[in-house]
């Protein structure tokens, strides 16, 4: 009788151990992946951050065009409108889960890049402008802005590569579906963005 119970005892240390060890196995899993869940929306606030700077430009260098240059209205009304577009989208990180609201604040930005581009290129023909000190301050902030957000999108697309990678393999796949880790949304380039723009005076 004794020998049947130790038997038991046994058995039982063995499946204990074995609980033990999934267990303490899944929450590292569930960890990691908390980890990379927290680094994608770090990644999406530098996005966001780099957006609300060239945002926050954008009423500068139109008040300062308007104010040296007989300005083309058309222009200057589209990066209004543009800008306008791009503040309506709220961007907050339950947009990464959501491919139609990603996809509309990322059109809603390459419209406003698109209309500061024209605005760019037009002022060309104001030599005046062009020479003002303050204008080419915050011509290069502008410049600068969107390198960043250049930087910030390709480190936010890599921290979702990470991300969506866990996500998908096995067997952290059981434990994503499990506790609600979803895969999250990239940057990608708007159609025709292979091709030169068309510049012309």
């Amino acid at each position: 009788m004794k020998r049947g119970l130790l038997v038991g005892c046994s058995i039982a240390a063995v499946v204990l151990i074995i609980v033990v060890a999934l267990v303490g196995w899944g929450v590292g899993v569930y960890n990691n992946l908390v980890s990379l869940n927290e680094a994608v929306n770090q990644n999406w606030s530098q996005v966001e951050n780099q957006y609300q700077r060239r945002s926050d430009l954008i009423p500068n260098l139109v008040n300062t065009v308007k104010g040296y240059a007989n300005f083309e209205k058309d222009v200057l009304t589209r990066v209004t409108e543009a800008r306008a577009s791009v503040g309506s989208i709220k961007a907050t990180s339950e947009i990464l889960d959501d491919p139609k609201a990603f996809q509309k604040f990322q059109s809603a930005q390459a419209n406003l890049g698109s209309a500061l581009s024209r605005l760019l290129v037009t002022v060309e023909n104001y030599p005046n402008l062009k020479a003002n000190e303050g204008f080419l301050n915050l011509q290069a902030q502008l410049e600068g802005t969107e390198n960043r957000i250049t930087v910030a999108r390709m480190n936010f697309n890599q921290v979702v590569q990470d991300y969506n990678t866990r996500v998908k393999r096995f067997p952290a796949v059981i434990f994503a579906g499990i506790a609600g880790f979803h895969e999250k949304q990239y940057f990608k380039a708007q159609p025709g963005a292979e091709n030169a723009p068309k510049v012309e005076f």
